[in-house]
């Protein structure tokens, strides 16, 4: 999607708050409808609510004065929602048909409640080019059911879409998504391979030897969240001054995701511009971020390191990384297993967990080679990522001929 920053003036605020009030609103009827359903029976299909939403809109006058196609995208969205669960479930199903109950992670959740101030937005179809236009250098316009010309910031030229998205964050920040695929970037055609370890210290070292680093809030910044959050712990919930504070906090947040989104989108674009094969670790991100809380029964061990842990990867964007690098280079983006990544020599190919030093240092036991750890890791997966894509399958690489450089080279 291409999406761009929506400047609406106050009084479109309110309509655009009242759009995102009505998708809220049809949404949570559905699942309130669905968690009603007794089993055995079909559930009502897309049609049947959409009917059912068209006697609501005759019964209920706020319903009626908002958009009918953003309800029924609404609706439309909330069935997409459980296909995409459904197929979640098979596939979870079949991964673990052979693990004991007590060792498998928790099943894909079914779609729930939408709250107010979280996940705001709406989508509208049936768009067309008469409905995105260009005012001037800095600024364009987009077409709103039942509200008129919205102008957003033109930073790129627009894609030919059906349908786009509206959607508002906590910092207040409106954008709007046009629906379009994006072309592929063309491969450089250098037969160039690089392997990409990640991290926690290091986001990701690349095989070239280059230590890459998620920009995150500046010291000072870090510790105004610090002094907002301990002020909102003290405020009285539901006052304006404690509204106010959680806007403050949600600008700063939204600061730094706008610095990893931007960061991930760059790095992602300059690997699939120079290098024909990208490899990475096959990681299971949202298995690995799982809470190690436990139950009542079984209570988890380690569970604030666990979510120390599971902050810093979240931090530095794994999952979303990957997921950009096979759009925008689909088919050269090789996933190689993740065993023995950090523990075997990327010169002589040997394997002891004693030649991981520290979190940095990587010494060999057996031939004695010297470097950084994350480096060492991602010349690994570079040479794993080779043979899975030479043989269709796993399988473990064998030294690397190519002297590395040493560890004040790359650190």
């Amino acid at each position: 999607m291409s999406r761009y920053r929506l400047y609406p003036t106050p009084a479109q605020e309110d309509v655009l708050l009242g759009h995102c009030a009505h998708a809220r609103y049809v949404w949570n009827l559905a699942v309130e409808q669905r968690s009603w359903w007794q089993p055995g029976r079909p559930p009502p299909g897309f049609a049947t609510q959409c009917r059912q939403l068209s006697e609501a809109r005759a019964a209920v006058p706020w319903l009626a004065a908002g958009s009918v196609i953003v309800q029924q995208q609404a609706l439309r969205d909330f069935h997409a929602a459980h296909a995409s669960r459904f197929a979640a479930l098979r596939e979870w199903r079949r991964r673990y048909a052979n693990t004991p109950l007590e060792e498998r992670p928790a099943a894909p959740s079914a779609p729930s409640w939408r709250k107010r101030g979280r996940s705001e937005g709406f989508r509208i179809v049936a768009v067309g080019p008469q409905d995105v236009r260009r005012v001037n250098r800095r600024w364009g316009q987009v077409l709103v059911p039942k509200l008129g010309w919205v102008r957003f910031r033109w930073s790129r030229p627009t894609p030919a879409a059906k349908s786009y998205r509206i959607t508002r964050d906590r910092a207040g920040r409106w954008h709007v998504a046009l629906a379009a695929v994006p072309p592929a970037i063309p491969a450089p055609g250098n037969g160039e391979v690089v392997g990409v370890d990640r991290g926690v210290r290091v986001s990701a070292a690349l095989s070239t030897g280059e230590l890459l680093k998620t920009p995150t809030l500046r010291p000072t910044e870090r510790r105004r969240l610090r002094l907002l959050e301990r002020r909102k712990a003290r405020q009285r919930k539901g006052s304006r001054r404690r509204e106010r504070t959680k806007l403050a906090v949600a600008r700063l947040k939204a600061r730094e995701t706008d610095r990893r989104r931007d960061w991930t989108e760059k790095l992602s674009t300059d690997l699939a511009r120079r290098f024909d094969l990208i490899c990475v670790e096959n990681l299971d991100v949202r298995a690995m971020t799982r809470t190690a809380s436990g139950t009542l029964e079984r209570p988890g061990r380690n569970v604030r390191q666990k979510a120390g842990l599971n902050r810093g990867i979240l931090a530095n964007g794994w999952g979303k990384l990957v997921v950009r690098l096979e759009q925008k280079a689909p088919g050269r983006v090789q996933q190689a297993a993740a065993t023995y990544t950090s523990q075997r020599c990327s010169v002589c190919g040997h394997v002891a967990a004693d030649s991981r030093q520290s979190q940095t240092a990587f010494c060999c036991v057996a031939c004695a080679w010297a470097g950084n750890a994350d480096y060492n890791a991602a010349r690994n997966i570079a040479a794993a990522g080779q043979v899975v894509a030479a043989r269709g399958g796993q399988g473990s690489p064998g030294p690397v001929n190519r002297e590395p450089p040493t560890l004040g080279a790359v650190a």
